[in-house]
Order: C-alpha cells, then structure tokens, then sequence
C-alpha cells in the first residue's frame, strides 16, 4: 500500500514538474485575486480578458508569419549576414538580428552553429544583442499596446544596440582584448574565433527558400506545427503580460510608481534600465505590462529603457551568452545592452515630442 502511494505521489510530481510555470503563474493570479479582493476580481478579469481579445488579431498575424517563415525555409537567409567582409557582417547582423522572427531560444543554437562555424564574435555580438530586442510578433504587439512610435522606435533601437556592440567588439578585439572569447569546452568542440586567429565565415551555404510550400505535405506539416507552437507560445506570454498589467492598474499606487519613473530627466531612465534588467522581461510580456506602468506614471523614455533592457537580460538570451562565452565577454554583452538601454530611452525621450 505504501509503495502504492508513493508511486502515485511521484507521478503527480513528475506531472506537476511537467506544466509550464508560466502556465502555472496564469492560473494563479487570479485565485490570489479571488482569495485577497473577491470583490475586484471581475473587474480584473475582465480587463485582462478584455486587453487579451484586442491583441488576438496581431498574434493571429504574427503566428501565420512565423509560419510561413519555417514553412519555406526562409530563415535560412539569416546565414547569409555572417558571410564576407567583418564590417558588412556586423552591419547585416544587426540588421537580421533586430528584424529577423528568431526568438530567444532559437538564438542560441544559431549563434552556437554561428560561433564553431568561425563567424566573427563582433558580428555574432551584433546578432546577439539586437535578436532579442525585436521581432516581428513583437512589433505587432508592441503597435497594439503602445503604438507605432514605440513599436517603430524599438526596431531602431535593436539595430542601433546591434551596431554598437558590434563594432565595439570589433576594436576591442584588434587591441588585443578577448583573444580567447570562447569558453574552453565550446572551443574545443568547435568554435574557432579568436582576435590571433581570426574568424572567417559560415562554410555552409543556406538552402534557398521554397515559397509555395502548400505544394509539399512535409511543408505544410512544418507551417501547422510551427503556427500551433507560436500561438501557444505567445497565447500563454500575452495571458500572463496583462494579469500583470491588470494587477498594476488595480492594485499597484500611481503615485508609487510615478515616484520612481516618473517625470523628466536622465534619472527615471537609467532606473528604467536598471529595475528591467535583473526582471529578465520576455519581449512579448513587455508592452503590456510597460502600458499599466506608464498608465501609473513611468515616463516613455523609462519606458524604452525598462523594455530594452529587460528583453537584453532575458533568461534565454543570458544563458546562450554565459554558456558559450568566457566571463569578460557576458560582462560586454551586459554592459553593452544596458548602456544601449539607456541611450536609448535617452533618444526616444528627446525625440517622441517630435513625433
């Protein structure tokens, strides 16, 4: 009987163990609210549900994007930055990196095939910081929720942040600093970069893309698999963004937030930074949750910096950072992000008048 149990109480763990902790958190915001303010609790539901529905037409279009993207192998054209010259590597990097529908955990194993291929770290950097910054869900989401001069702005700021780290990489690393970048496991696996060595490009050419991929099976396979995945993937970040917003909105003081990002100036900025940054902010919570903060006072350049720099210090993008890089190269890429960060909100704050 007692073995019985136990073997019962480890496969309820092991199913627990297995459900998405996001999933678990949507769940949980609302019986807290139902247990602490039974009163308020349709009226927060309502919100989020009500803010959810508005954005399901830009995860609808974002979803058959993405789609249709890994449908014909279109991706595939990302490789293609990393191949010539340094400066037009980094240059096209950010490009890719800041337009491109590659999500943080997609990154990693690109910029790990990127890396042992022998790409340049200056390009790769310039790939990697701007990659998590933007992406075509994001930038519908982030229209929906803050508007076009956010949404448009922040591609700016994610090629901008690419360029800079880039070529930032690139001179640091012609005076002699980061002449091993490479973890000492990664390298010897494969990566081959280094500032004695030199870097050339991927040795493998991209296959071309087939537009009219309803015309295969296996295609079509690939579009309804990855259409399912990204609505799921986004359906459940976006749930989460406004429980988060909503609870802002009804529980959080204004005059709380307003005190600390509030008003003018460069302080509410580099705060912006600085609090988004070890929040590890998903992209595609962001814009909802920076609408209830600023809904409650945060000024909009604290706003472009909280964004920035949360989605540079997101979970996903530090680990593929600090898994494949010695420890002075993470400290750049943070430095990096969170200077641009700030920058940033810098630019967008003297510059949003304007618009």
């Amino acid at each position: 009987m007692t073995e019985l149990v136990l073997r019962q109480a480890s496969i309820a763990w092991r199913t627990v163990r297995s459900v998405d902790g996001v999933w678990i958190l949507v769940a949980l915001i609302p019986v807290l609210v139902a247990v602490l303010d039974p009163d308020g609790l349709t009226d927060f539901v309502t919100f989020a549900v009500g803010a959810l529905l508005n954005t399901l037409p830009y995860i609808t279009l974002a979803v058959l994007l993405i789609g249709g993207l890994k449908a014909t192998g279109a991706e595939g054209i990302a490789a293609a930055a990393f191949q010539g010259r340094e400066t037009r590597m980094i240059v096209m990097a950010a490009l890719v990196g800041g337009l491109a529908p590659f999500c943080s955990c997609e990154v990693i194993p690109f910029i790990a095939a990127l890396l042992a291929a022998g790409a340049p770290l200056s390009a790769v950097m310039a790939f990697w910081l701007s990659s998590p910054l933007m992406d075509p869900p994001q930038f519908f989401i982030t229209i929906e929720a803050l508007g076009v001069e956010y949404a448009v702005s922040k591609v700016i700021a994610a090629v901008a942040i690419g360029l800079l780290g880039g070529f930032t990489m690139k001179m640091l690393m012609a005076r002699g600093a980061f002449a091993n970048p490479l973890r000492a496991d990664f390298a010897k696996a494969g990566g081959c970069c280094s500032a004695t060595t030199g870097c050339g490009a991927p040795k493998t050419e991209p296959e071309a893309p087939v537009w009219r991929f309803w015309q295969e099976p296996e295609r079509i396979g690939k579009f309804r698999d990855a259409a399912l995945e990204n609505a799921l993937f986004l359906l459940k970040w976006m749930s989460l963004a406004y429980l988060l917003e909503s609870t802002l909105v009804h529980y959080v003081p204004a005059d709380f937030i307003g005190s600390i990002v509030g008003g003018e100036g460069v302080l509410p900025i580099i705060v912006g930074a600085l609090v988004g940054a070890p929040a590890y902010l998903n992209g595609y919570a962001a814009p909802a949750l920076v609408d209830g903060l600023m809904e409650q006072g945060m000024s909009p350049g604290a706003a472009m910096s909280f964004m920035i720099a949360g989605a540079v210090s997101s979970i996903p993008a530090m680990a593929a950072v600090f898994a494949l890089v010695r420890r002075p190269v993470f400290g750049m890429y943070v430095a990096l992000g969170i200077g641009g960060a700030i920058a940033s909100g810098l630019l967008f704050s003297a510059i949003l008048p304007m618009l």
